[in-house]
């Protein structure tokens, strides 16, 4: 007799999927607030519909110009950009913007941004009453009624604004964009926390200065910048690895993620996804071979979901 061979049953593909305060996302790459905008410009650069979500650029309550002069500059391993909270305003994004970036399948997360609570707070209940998946409350702007000081730089400022945007739109998870400059992170992760926040993203640019020794002079008009890129992204690791043992909320990891090695590093610390910005720039398709990338790691090393990933 001849001996049969049973065919082995190909192994299930990895479940990608990702979960940030009840959102569901098809997988853990989002791309970053400010460096997609509305998804317009990478029409046909990448498969948009394969992302698990695009954070909008900031928004405001009403229409903003962003900053004049230089915007961009490189660095070694790193981007500096000045481009200010150029946006149409919520309103103008809810009508014009939002139907659109309905129907491409990615979760739509809005990045709220502001300069004062009252501000935030009326904004915020616009996109409540919106169909967005997620607000992003980005807390590294200025609050003008307190000397220009970043909100995210203190624990109390953070809180301050964090708690009316909660109550003002208790519809929508509620994700907040800490700023690596605090002094002290993990009083103010906390405090936003406390506060209502649902998840929290880490990190934001860094503070940082150019001067053009030509000119003699800083290369942005604003004085300081912020830094992004590759030459951050150790930082930010460590930063989300710290922030994971002090909240029990999501984290999701951003800075200087410009392959799936530098996503997973994110995602072993403790983040349960990633958004990726400045490598979009300089190649479009990044998230999409991200994405691939991390299925490819997770069949090497056995892993059937990305709860198995996290090494925390």
């Amino acid at each position: 007799m001849t001996e049969r061979t049973i065919p082995k049953k190909p192994a299930p593909a990895p479940d990608f999927t990702a979960l940030i305060a009840g959102v569901r996302l098809r997988n853990p790459v989002i791309a970053a607030s400010g460096t997609f905008g509305y998804a317009r410009e990478y029409e046909g650069l990448l498969d948009i519909a394969g992302l698990g979500g695009i954070c909008t650029k900031g928004l405001t309550l009403a229409a903003r110009p962003g900053n004049q002069g230089r915007r961009l500059h490189e660095t070694p391993s790193g981007l500096m950009n000045s481009i200010g909270l150029e946006n149409p305003g919520i309103p103008a994004f809810i009508e014009r913007e939002l139907p659109r970036l309905r129907t491409l399948g990615p979760a739509v997360i809005a990045n709220l941004s502001g300069s004062t609570v009252e501000e935030y707070v009326e904004g915020a209940r616009l996109l409540d009453a919106s169909e967005v998946d997620m607000i992003e409350l980005n807390i590294s702007c200025p609050n003008v009624k307190a000397g220009g000081m970043a909100f995210g730089l203190d624990s109390a400022a953070a809180a301050s604004v964090t708690g009316p945007v909660r109550k003002a739109a208790p519809h929508k998870p509620l994700m907040v964009k800490l700023s690596p400059n605090a002094p002290d992170l993990a009083a103010v992760a906390r405090s936003c926390v406390n506060a209502g926040a649902d998840a929290l993203s880490l990190v934001n640019t860094f503070k940082a200065l150019a001067i053009d020794i030509r000119a003699r002079k800083p290369v942005f008009g604003n004085i300081s910048a912020g830094l992004s890129g590759p030459a951050i992204r150790p930082i930010a690791v460590r930063m989300v690895w710290e922030l994971w043992e002090v909240v029990k909320v999501p984290l999701v990891g951003m800075g200087g993620i410009a392959c799936a090695e530098d996503a997973l590093e994110f995602l072993l610390a403790g983040a349960v996804a990633v958004q990726v910005g400045s490598a979009t720039f300089a190649h479009p398709p990044a998230m999409t071979e991200i994405i691939a990338g991390i299925g490819e790691y997770m069949k090497e090393q056995d892993l059937h979901c990305l709860g198995e990933l996290s090494i925390r």
